[in-house]
């Protein structure tokens, strides 16, 4: 196999060769070409020492990365190249990065430290793909597993965990049985890694197209790091609309969301309080007010693993309106998109569609060719430029003032009803009428 190669990189791996060491790609890239996708980024390894790599390389912009693991990074036309010697490591006391490393000179050493088969192969255009452990055979297969044995893979780096299941998603994967029971075996662990970490991870696993499996087949793993899931397990919806019980609703969800961070987040947290708001009406299973306390649980979550506030605010304005009803009405839209803005709103819709798509058949039509004619209105709304926020409303404060209006709370309202009454065409969104109408009931 063939892997096509930058000439950034050939010129990294010539001169390394002509220095006298040996060369290679390794890692995720070569896993990419041998997928047949363009690698994002190139890592190359070789057994010469950070000083002696750095040497190679005089003259030209080096970044010292990681000289203590044995990591230089080397700046070409703007774009980074990390070079790292071949090592083994010491004992991993944090469950997550080696207390120190030695180096060595052999390839397949290095090799065998590296976290998945698939990640544990090299390539040089002169001697192919070097593959010790079954990467080829694991791709082939679509499979991941560890390299050796799989509990000291995690024990050394519990973040890999995670990393199985995100790969799996991403590639549509099935995760090896004993790789799978590892991480089963020392879940726990991730409970020593820094929250921003678990969260990038949880990110890139949901947007897979296999999240939805994934989370199934490895819901002790799940629940480790989202315990607010463990009470959804099992219950039953008790309700015509609903195929599913609240878990597998919740996961279908994330399988037909839009493959983007906030809406796939959104159907992860969006019946999350179901199990605290669950009543029954002549048999029929009802979850009055689930959203409001599936929005405190998402706040409570995200703030945990500390999300950037922009994404909590997105989440848990969404879980909170998940449910709420919306009508193919034109000033309906107008009053939604005042609310919350066009962006939030189109990804509601996003979100409600993501919802029916995993509730039972009964209905689903309905709800999915109102959701249709709710947005077609709205694209119509923006297309023609109608007003339905204050920052296009023909009047704004200053226009009030000069009217005698003070600053404070009357003017504010007064601003929300000229609003109001535009969105409702009771009148139009112009200055004159608009402060004629201010001016009468000051």
């Amino acid at each position: 196999m063939t892997i096509k190669l930058p000439d950034a990189v050939q010129y990294i791996l010539h001169t390394l060769q002509a220095a006298g060491y040996d060369a290679y790609v390794v890692g995720g890239c070569v896993r990419d070409g041998a997928l047949g996708k363009a690698p994002k980024d190139w890592d190359i390894c070789t057994p010469a020492p950070p000083n002696k790599t750095m040497q190679c390389f005089d003259g030209q912009h080096i970044i010292e990365t990681g000289l203590q693991h044995g990591t230089v990074t080397l700046m070409l036309h703007h774009a980074p190249y990390e070079i790292t010697t071949y090592r083994v490591d010491g004992s991993y006391s944090d469950h997550r990065r080696p207390d120190n490393v030695e180096f060595v000179s052999s390839l397949k050493t290095d090799l065998s430290r590296r976290d998945f088969t698939i990640n544990a192969m090299a390539y040089h255009p002169d001697t192919g793909i070097v593959d010790y452990f079954g990467g080829m055979k694991d791709i082939s297969a679509g499979i991941i597993r560890c390299v050796g044995d799989a509990n000291r893979r995690f024990r050394e780096d519990a973040l890999r965990i995670m990393r199985a299941m995100r790969f799996a998603s991403a590639l549509s994967f099935a995760i090896d049985e004993k790789t799978a029971t590892a991480m089963h075996d020392n879940r726990a662990l991730l409970q020593n890694i820094a929250v921003e970490r678990i969260a990038n991870e949880l990110n890139r696993m949901l947007l897979g197209d296999g999240a939805g499996d994934i989370m199934r087949n490895h819901l002790s793993v799940l629940a480790e790091i989202l315990p607010e899931l463990v009470p959804t397990i099992g219950l039953s919806h008790n309700n015509p609309y609903h195929s599913h019980d609240v878990l597998n609703h919740i996961l279908c969800s994330v399988e037909h969301a839009p493959k983007e961070p906030v809406i796939r987040l959104t159907m992860l947290f969006h019946d999350l309080g179901k199990p605290y708001c669950y009543t029954e009406e002549d048999g029929i299973g009802h979850f009055y007010g689930h959203p409001k306390v599936s929005a405190e649980l998402a706040e409570a979550i995200l703030a945990r693993l500390k999300y950037d506030n922009e994404t909590k605010r997105a989440v848990t304005e969404l879980v909170l309106y998940h449910d709420a009803p919306m009508l193919p009405d034109r000033k309906h839209i107008k009053r939604w998109l005042c609310r919350i803005g066009e962006e939030r709103f189109r990804q509601l819709i996003e979100v409600k569609r993501a919802d029916a798509l995993a509730q039972s058949v009964l209905g689903r039509r309905e709800k999915l060719d109102t959701l249709d004619a709710i947005a077609k209105l709205a694209d119509e709304i923006v297309a023609q430029q109608e007003c339905f926020s204050l920052k296009d409303l023909a009047v704004n404060g200053n226009d009030l003032l000069s009217l005698g209006f003070t600053a404070g709370a009357a003017l504010g309202e007064m601003l929300n009803r000229l609003m109001d009454m535009v969105i409702d065409e009771q009148v139009k969104n112009d200055k004159a009428a608009l402060l004629t109408f201010a001016a009468k009931n000051k």
